[in-house]
């Protein structure tokens, strides 16, 4: 399938296609013509690095997690990277729940706060 094809089935446009192929993170692909012929592999790659652009993926990360012997894809060194996010995330969310536990914590002391300091301000002279 060609470009325009393959931009419709992963949503990315032919722009970022390209840059994905010059960056490496797809391999050179063969031609029919003028034109680059793609096939479902590609599209697999393709969604991998949208979804991981999406996850806060840098390109340069992805260029190394994309490691390709004898033409094909190592998804070992995928699963190793999609692991790395998985542990960032859940220490990204383990921070966020103790930022929201000091929030509670706050939010309680002004609870218990004297009813003066509840009630509006006083204008100012």
């Amino acid at each position: 399938m060609y470009i325009g094809e393959v931009a419709k089935k992963t949503g990315l446009s032919i722009k970022a296609i390209r840059l994905y192929e010059e960056k490496g993170l797809i391999l050179s692909l063969p031609r029919k013509g003028r034109y680059r012929v793609y096939n479902g592999s590609h599209i697999e790659i393709l969604n991998l690095i949208k979804e991981a652009k999406l996850l806060g993926s840098t390109l340069s990360q992805l260029k190394s997690a994309l490691v390709y012997k004898n033409g094909e894809l190592d998804w070992s060194y995928v699963e190793a990277f999609l692991s790395d996010i998985k542990l960032q995330l859940s220490m990204q969310i383990n921070d966020l729940n103790l930022k929201l536990q000091r929030v509670d914590k706050c939010l309680l002391e002004i609870d218990s706060c004297p009813l003066s300091l509840d009630s509006p301000p006083k204008d100012r002279d």
